[in-house]
């Protein structure tokens, strides 16, 4: 299958709506699908670069059969690796605003570290002293924000890659250069579904860090059926997500 054939929609992403679709997909195997997730993101950390690819397809494969009411079994999540070439692909070329980001800082950083080092034995006055504090405080701040700034856009451009190379067999090029033409139709939507799953990770960190590990796999389905509702099933085996469900229920 080429993008080309492929058509998208749009408006169709409905942060809250999507969150509560999440929920309901998983939420009568949800034991099963925090395992997959937990599992396929312990293993892709090992080598990010290289393993986050393959884990990636492998839990969208799962979520995608829940979907079309097919068994879901752990072993999925392995299936990734059939995708290997296309997923590692798809990682390299998102990998590349940080590399071109974070090499330049880190030179920089390197650079001013080197240079504020007394010469000759001498020491540093005091006043010197706290302005080279101050400054490598400024410069670790913009730091950190760009790199923030940089892994959200990353995020929002790149949600649909791997699902695409999961759902539609494309190769890794294709995949990134139709997720973002759809994300870029779909911006506003995105944008407010990571930033709520982002302010519910948050409270899950608060909770001891363990929150956010049982929040994982509700995050990841709202992503996947909000790709589902952007990229409908290319046949009717492929159903659309549940409908949003009561929280309580």
């Amino acid at each position: 299958m080429t993008p080309d054939n492929i058509q998208f929609r749009t408006g169709v992403i409905k942060p809250v709506e999507r969150l509560k679709e999440g929920w309901a997909l998983i939420k009568d195997q949800y034991w099963l699908f925090l395992g997959i997730v937990f599992v396929g993101v312990f293993i892709a950390s090992a080598v990010p670069l290289v393993l986050i690819g393959p884990m990636m397809v492998g839990i969208y494969l799962c979520f995608f059969r829940k979907m079309r009411g097919e068994q879901v079994e752990f072993g999925t999540l392995f299936k990734g690796f059939d995708y290997f070439a296309q997923s590692l692909i798809a990682a390299l070329i998102q990998a590349i605003p940080m590399v071109v980001v974070i090499v330049p800082m880190y030179i920089v950083m390197v650079v001013m570290m080197i240079t504020s080092v007394p010469r000759g034995g001498s020491g540093m006055a005091p006043d010197e002293s706290s302005r080279v504090v101050f400054t490598f405080i400024g410069l670790e701040l913009v730091f950190v924000t760009v790199i923030l700034a940089v892994a959200i856009v990353v995020t929002l451009f790149f949600m649909f890659a791997f699902p695409l190379i999961a759902d539609r067999n494309l190769s890794g090029l294709d995949a990134t250069k139709l997720s973002i033409q759809a994300a870029r139709a779909n911006l506003g939507g995105i944008f407010g579904l990571v930033l709520l799953n982002f302010a519910l990770g948050m409270v899950g960190v608060l909770c001891c860090y363990v929150g956010v590990l049982f929040y994982m796999p509700v995050s990841v389905a709202s992503y996947a059926v909000a790709y589902r509702r952007v990229f409908p099933g290319v046949s009717q085996n492929f159903a659309p997500p549940p409908p949003p469900a009561n929280w309580a229920a």
